[in-house]
């Protein structure tokens, strides 16, 4: 049986505050032999969220302040991930275990549901597995299978030009691949700051803690089972994502039954911060 302690959320960075933002209330709840961080703010239809790899709950806090004026919005922290334990070994199936253990754990019957990039990998697999569960689901910058984590294939493809370079030149380098080509430097300066804010909160991961993550991500294959999934779909992909790009956004839409699919053309791996415009009114229009 699963158990939780709760707490109001005091936001430590006042400046980010609006005076028409939701209270949010942080649980640390116990599950699958863990501890998960969930953080709940606003009221209505629930909508869960889901970060991508390395990220965490304040990573996606423009999107939890935007959606939850609407609804009530329940934000995780993925095991391996920013307050929850971080076990040195799990996979992709203990993520999705995860999900529909909180989902039990607050009696939410039927939700819905939106992951960007690593969320979007667990949120397909909470839709196959349990799909009458899932209402609607929204990912975002997806993809559908893997040999390694999209950031692996990466360094991998770039591993000569990338030898003999520094940890931080490394870590700037897969940084700028996040971007489209025209990402204003205003963008990638917010993105860069939040990064650094969370560190400064210790939420980063240690090298270990990164492995790990990764590995969780390695061998996987939603595309024989995606037509099983039967909520409401809207998949976002950005034209220049270099760590999933757009043909896996539309493949994933073509196997899902009555899948919407929306490229955005001036974006890489964060249309959330890219064209936040366009984004918040897709997603919006999208959950009514």
């Amino acid at each position: 049986m699963s158990q939780h302690r709760c707490f109001l959320r005091v936001d430590l960075h006042p400046l980010s505050t609006r005076a028409d933002k939701p209270h949010a209330v942080s649980c640390v709840m116990h599950l699958n032999g863990l501890e998960l961080h969930v953080e709940q703010t606003g009221e209505g239809s629930p909508l869960v969220m889901l970060h991508g790899l390395t990220a965490n709950i304040e990573s996606m806090r423009a999107e939890i302040d935007r959606l939850s004026r609407s609804r009530r919005v329940i934000a995780i922290d993925s095991r391996g991930h920013g307050r929850s334990d971080k076990p040195s070994a799990y996979t992709l199936t203990d993520h999705v275990d995860d999900v529909l253990g909180v989902m039990d754990a607050l009696n939410l019957t039927q939700v819905e549901l939106m992951g960007s990039s690593m969320g979007s990998y667990i949120a397909q697999g909470v839709a196959i597995r349990a799909p009458a569960r899932v209402k609607r689901l929204v990912l975002v910058t997806p993809k559908a299978h893997g040999a390694t984590s999209s950031s692996a294939r990466l360094l991998a493809q770039h591993a000569d030009e990338l030898q003999g370079k520094s940890e931080a030149e490394v870590q700037a380098f897969m940084f700028n691949l996040v971007f489209a080509p025209t990402t204003p430097a205003p963008v990638r300066a917010s993105m860069m700051a939040s990064v650094q804010q969370q560190a400064q909160d210790g939420l980063m991961l240690t090298p270990e803690q990164n492995l790990a993550a990764n590995r969780a991500l390695e061998g996987f294959d939603f595309r024989p089972d995606l037509p099983r999934v039967t909520a409401e779909t809207l998949v976002i992909s950005g034209r220049h994502d270099a760590l999933n790009p757009p043909e896996e956004g539309e493949r994933i839409a073509q196997l899902i039954p009555g899948a919407r699919f929306e490229v955005l053309e001036h974006s890489g791996h964060v249309p959330n911060l890219e064209e936040p415009e366009r984004f918040f009114a897709l997603i919006e229009a999208f959950l009514r």
